[in-house]
């Protein structure tokens, strides 16, 4: 049976997961065995349990105690439920918790390249991706679009940081994801490794438009997005096999990187 504990310590340092640690102490760079990461919201917590990720411990507000988490604390018997007022918790934490529920739960491992890219068809490759929400919101579309993967460059925002999952609603737990360590030599020679044709998406003098026959025919494709602002670097869009645009209308010249990947995953899904 789960341990309810009323908070009567806001500095108690067992609350330091949940209010004081940064996100880059969390992910514990240095011995990622022993990272954390805090999902918010009971349907993103539900989709870490069912995924088999392992909690560590519970924040909520005292009125969800028998409402909404509820099932959260029943399928987490071992792990402490801290608990207090809205107002006390955001206190703690800084901000308003988003239906009242946060949980610390310990970080999966990543599946190597081969291992997303073994049985794939589709794959998302981001370049860049820094803001959180963009991440969140690509990985909702690729779960909902039905590829089978995202791997990122090594300079794009972690999947796990809290708001990136919540804004994913969770499907960052579905969709396989790791890392490239290098980006674009070594990525892309990966890709080509496993049979993977590239397509950058990218507004160039020689791209083709999205619903180009020979690129949405490609058995095994990998489609390749870029930083906000300023896109893909322009070696990685010389390196890449098909320069890829969506075509647009009254002027203007690009979407957000997350509306755009939402346009080419639905375009590009093969069949």
């Amino acid at each position: 049976m789960a341990r309810v504990i009323e908070i009567s310590d806001l500095d108690a340092p067992e609350l330091d997961l949940f209010a004081r640690l940064t996100e880059a102490q969390l992910r514990s760079r240095r011995e990622p065995e022993k990272g954390v990461f805090i999902a918010e919201s009971p349907k993103v917590i539900r989709a870490a349990l069912d995924a088999g990720l392992e909690p560590v411990a519970l924040l909520m507000e005292r009125r969800h105690i028998e409402g909404d988490g509820a099932e959260i604390i029943a399928r987490c018997p071992d792990a402490p439920v801290y608990t207090g007022g809205r107002e006390l918790l955001g206190a703690l934490t800084g901000y308003e918790l988003t239906r009242g529920v946060l949980c610390a739960m310990k970080r999966p491992g990543l599946p190597s390249i081969g291992d997303i890219l073994r049985n794939a068809r589709r794959t998302a490759v981001l370049e860049g991706v820094v803001d959180a929400t963009n991440i969140g919101a690509i990985f909702r579309s690729a779960a909902a679009l039905g590829l089978d993967g995202v791997l990122l460059s090594p300079t794009c925002c972690d999947p796990l940081i809290r708001r990136a999952a919540r804004v994913s609603m969770g499907t960052v737990f579905q969709v396989p994801w790791t890392y490239f360590e290098e980006w674009p030599e070594g990525g892309l020679e990966l890709l080509r490794e496993n049979g993977f044709r590239t397509a950058a998406m990218a507004l160039t003098d020689d791209s083709v438009p999205i619903d180009d026959p020979a690129v949405k025919a490609e058995p095994r494709l990998a489609i390749v997005l870029g930083t906000e602002g300023d896109g893909l670097a322009g070696s990685t869009v010389a390196s890449c096999d098909y320069t890829v645009r969506i075509p647009m209308h009254h002027g203007v010249d690009s979407l957000n990187v997350s509306a755009a990947a939402a346009v080419a995953f639905w375009e590009l899904r093969g069949k």
